[in-house]
């Protein structure tokens, strides 16, 4: 592989542990709002929830459209509780990693996010060591760039607003189409199985040892 310079990693699933199911029991058992299931995927979001991630449907848009299919008398603040559930949280070995690389490598992050689940990332970031405003240069999401993953358009715009020759970026992420979307755009990418060992593979794919930490995972 060429020389690396700029690491560019998807949150969900590959920096932040997601738990879909128990999103899902909040929506249901906090609003009573059962259609969720048809909306909420691992890696790529439908309906309402994909419009609010592509930055189509703003936050209060999203909170009314499900406060109209729940149960009377839910409140607004239910929703963004709900939202949560699907943050479990960031490994240690994962913030310490993260606080490593950016001593060798520029950082980004590229995620389909929403401004309702975005403020609770960044908190988890804050809490396991890894702000993102000390450990990334930028944030590419979603619905500020106003397009998802694996749309062409993203990963071009991360190119360009990076600068670099794209073969010294690679992108990190959890699913296999947005890596291969990332590929077709010119973006060099390695798919992330979640639950493996995170430095391993980028001491793999980036032939450094020293990025392997003991006790991963």
């Amino acid at each position: 592989m060429k020389t690396i310079k700029a690491l560019i990693f998807d949150m969900g699933g590959v920096l932040v542990d997601l738990d879909i199911e128990d999103c899902k029991r909040a929506f249901k058992d906090l609003l009573g709002f059962d259609r969720i299931d048809e909306l909420i995927d691992p890696c790529h979001q439908k309906g309402i929830y994909g419009d609010l991630e592509e930055g189509t449907l703003s936050a209060e848009e999203f909170r009314r459209i499900v406060l109209s299919e729940s149960r009377p008398g839910s409140r607004p603040g239910l929703v963004d509780e709900a939202m949560w559930h699907i943050l479990v949280g960031i490994s240690p070995y994962k913030a310490e990693l993260l606080n490593r690389l950016a001593q060798k490598y520029d950082l980004y992050l590229l995620s389909n996010n929403n401004p309702i689940c975005m403020p609770h990332s960044t908190k988890l970031f804050e809490e396991a060591g890894a702000p993102l405003d000390k450990v990334f240069r930028n944030c590419f999401l979603s619905y500020e760039v106003k397009a998802l993953k694996p749309s062409e358009k993203f990963y071009k715009s991360v190119i360009e607003e990076i600068g670099l020759p794209a073969e010294q970026m690679l992108f990190i992420d959890d699913s296999q189409k947005n890596v291969d979307g990332s590929i077709a755009a010119g973006l060099p990418a390695v798919y992330y199985q979640p639950g493996t060992d995170l430095s391993a593979l980028l001491a793999d794919v980036l032939d450094d040892p020293e990025i392997k930490m003991e006790g991963a995972c």
